[in-house]
């Protein structure tokens, strides 16, 4: 008998201990049904140029004013002649109604693009209070100024943005805080549609496309905002152009908190860049002292997708990146001296990234537990992988819940995600798009159908979501850092690949009511705290005058 109970004892705390683990995280895709009937045109050819898996975009933000956040998608053209020869390559906009509900608005926008488009990055850079738009791609960027009534207008000639490279991705930063938002872009290979150079297996007749280390690479762009409504290349005299990488994303922070945002790129199958902003309009490239060019390893990998934030809640920003399988998904932790620690391995990320291939990330509270768990779309790059690796092409995306003690654990196939279709999928954004608290994931997928996945994670935990308004910085307050308790975050909407997230700040409360004080430090130098705000709302804050 005292067997028996002893077995029952211990029966029971395995039973509670798998209890504990239980994930509260729940999605269902609701995309068919909002209304979402986009299609990433990618135009697959048999001669496999590289463009073709690249592309897939997002950007979601708020371009009306109407509090409800809309979806912006980027989308392929005609391979070679690179041209939106039909409706069904336009880039598209949805307009959100409400209730999970969309409706295309791409032609009384204006927004239907030229060329091959991949990368979109939204941000109010006139400081008008209409949130722009930036999209770029193979040879052709456009800069897209929000009149403010529902319309868009092409200003790319008049504001001094060129074209002419391959950009993978920009995002939007006051590097030198003059209250004005400057663009940083993403190039990636010198490529062009002569290239016919047959990768794979010739004698099996399979063909695949090829390894960037066929092409050269390119030096990324900065250009500054003068504040007239033009813009300026500084990427010479800032050092930017200095270093030739191939880029595919770039994530922005201030991770020595010296008050200047600094800039992280990742690079294909070659060292990440970290460029330090040194507050003078110059920029150092780091990455190797810094820790975060190369794994522990000391391998390429190919860095797809990055965010750029505090995960353990030390109040310095960590680095996240997506790799392909084999390569795991890089954690990098922020030491507070300038350097960062590989705890790829130390963090569990490691071993559950390691069959996985993955392109756009994002460190965001999805059960708001107060920790930011990770979210991740995958797909292998090439469609003809199976033939040479044990892998798959086509996956269904992951999330990886933030435990609270440094690590992470795989809950996709609880919370639903890694039940759904496996796709080629790609870019993705993050926002509360029903405005109920809890953060929902928009992904595309190659020739795929569009997913929304509803976060409907019953956790009874609290949350709060700021939306911040510059007066002295700039009008989205981009670079502004926000403490709650022993939470950090900032303001960005640069997350994941080739795409953008402008949706505010959210905070997930836990069990708190109510909140004792938040510290907000703007750009321009304003530390502003507010005291006893109530939990569970959308809290608009103004940057105070000094």
């Amino acid at each position: 008998m005292h067997l028996r109970a002893a077995r029952l004892s211990i029966a029971l705390i395995a039973l509670l201990s798998r209890a504990e683990e239980t994930s509260a995280i729940r999605f269902r895709n609701v995309g068919v049904k909002a209304g979402l009937d986009f299609v990433l045109e990618n135009h697959p050819t048999p001669e496999k140029h590289l463009i073709e898996t690249m592309a897939g975009g997002v950007a979601v933000f708020d371009y009306d004013g109407d509090g409800l956040t809309d979806i912006f998608f980027t989308n392929g053209a005609e391979v070679p002649s690179l041209e939106k020869s039909s409706p069904r390559y336009f880039n598209r906009l949805y307009r959100n109604l409400g209730e999970l509900k969309f409706r295309d608005v791409t032609r009384e926008a204006g927004l239907a693009g030229e060329g091959y488009a991949i990368g979109a990055a939204a941000a109010d850079y006139d400081n008008d209070g209409d949130v722009d738009l930036f999209v770029g791609g193979v040879r052709r960027n456009i800069l897209y100024r929000n009149r403010g009534d529902g319309t868009f207008e092409d200003v790319t000639a008049q504001v001094g943005i060129s074209s002419g490279r391959w950009m993978e991705g920009a995002v939007w930063l006051d590097y030198d805080n003059d209250g004005w938002l400057d663009l940083f872009v993403v190039n990636y290979l010198q490529w062009s549609p002569q290239f016919d150079l047959y990768c794979g297996d010739p004698g099996a007749g399979v063909r695949a496309y090829c390894h960037p280390r066929f092409f050269k690479g390119l030096p990324n762009q900065l250009y500054r905002n003068r504040g007239d409504g033009t813009f300026e290349d500084v990427s010479e005299g800032s050092g930017i152009a200095r270093h030739i990488g191939k880029g595919m994303s770039a994530a922005v922070a201030d991770y020595d908190l010296d008050g200047d945002l600094d800039i992280f790129v990742t690079n294909d199958k070659m060292p990440n860049f970290l460029f330090r902003n040194r507050g003078d309009g110059t920029f150092e490239e780091v990455g190797l002292y810094a820790g975060v060019a190369l794994q522990d390893s000391g391998l390429e990998v190919s860095s797809m997708g990055a965010d750029f934030r505090d995960y353990d809640n030390d109040g310095y920003p960590d680095i996240v990146f997506a790799a392909l399988a084999g390569e795991r998904f890089p954690l990098f932790r922020n030491q507070g001296d300038g350097t960062f620690r590989d705890v790829t391995y130390q963090s569990r990320m490691g071993p559950l990234s390691h069959r996985r291939s993955g392109w756009s990330i994002g460190l965001v509270d999805l059960d708001n537990d107060g920790f930011k768990d990770i979210f991740t779309t995958n797909s292998h790059v090439n469609d003809t992988v199976s033939f040479f690796e044990a892998t798959e092409y086509k996956l269904p995306n992951s999330v990886f819940q933030n435990r609270g003690d440094g690590t992470f654990r795989d809950v996709s196939e609880e919370s639903g995600v890694g039940r759904g279709a496996a796709l080629a999928h790609r870019g993705c954004g993050f926002a509360d798009f029903n405005n109920d608290g809890r953060l929902d994931v928009v992904v595309v997928a190659l020739q795929g159908e569009t997913e929304l996945w509803e976060n409907v994670s019953q956790t009874g935990n609290h949350w709060l979501r700021l939306q911040l308004i510059g007066t002295r910085s700039n009008r989205d307050g981009i670079g502004a850092r926000i403490r709650i308790g022993n939470q950090h975050n900032h303001m960005t909407t640069a997350v994941g690949y080739t795409s953008s997230s402008h949706a505010g700040v959210h905070f997930g409360l836990g069990g708190s009511r109510r909140i004792e004080r938040i510290e907000i430090r703007w750009p321009s130098g304003i530390v502003q705290v507010l005291e006893d705000v109530p939990a569970d709302q959308f809290l608009t804050v103004r940057e105070p005058a000094r």
